[in-house]
């Protein structure tokens, strides 16, 4: 659609929609990238934005705040039809949707408080016993018969085990 000069049909600038939204100019593109919102060219090939990707800002946003990951973010936006944007009836939808997800992470996190309240300061380091490195002895069931083993991240290229190597 090309831009219009008046009216309620005038499209926004990058500039314009990341002061109205409150958004980085960095992150529209990104989002943009992502299928997440779309833009189209000027006759001068700068972006322009219809004023309904105000709205879809503001889900990506509110979505992002409550944890929903941008893949399934962009899910939802598909889902829609012909592109549109989220009217209230389709938030209540899609968060009906994630509800359940989040139930999860709240009941993952309040666990892991939880234990981490009854590991502070401990220093044991054993994977045998600690809630936090091994919950429910998931490594039990893993290794070589010597009990359970787990290496942190820094492996370097040679494929030996970095500074941290405990056995429970």
């Amino acid at each position: 659609m090309p831009q219009v000069t008046g009216g309620s049909r005038r499209m926004l600038t990058v500039g314009e929609l990341a002061e109205r939204s409150g958004v980085a100019v960095s992150a529209l593109h990104f989002y943009e990238r992502k299928g997440l919102i779309a833009s189209e060219r000027s006759a001068g090939n700068q972006r322009r934005f219809h004023r309904d990707a105000l709205r879809r800002v503001a889900f990506i946003r509110v979505s992002q705040r409550v944890g929903i990951p941008l893949a399934d973010i962009r899910g939802a936006l598909d889902s829609l039809p012909e592109g549109r944007t989220p009217t209230k009836r389709d938030w209540a939808r899609l968060s009906a949707r994630w509800r359940d997800e989040l139930d999860g992470r709240i009941a993952a996190l309040e666990h892991l408080r939880n234990d981490l309240t009854g590991c502070i300061g401990c220093g044991c380091l054993s994977l045998r016993d600690c809630t936090l490195q091994n919950p429910q002895d998931l490594l039990g069931d893993t290794g070589d018969g010597t009990g359970p083993r787990r290496w942190d991240d820094a492996a370097d290229s040679a494929g030996r085990a970095g500074s941290v190597g405990f056995t429970g």
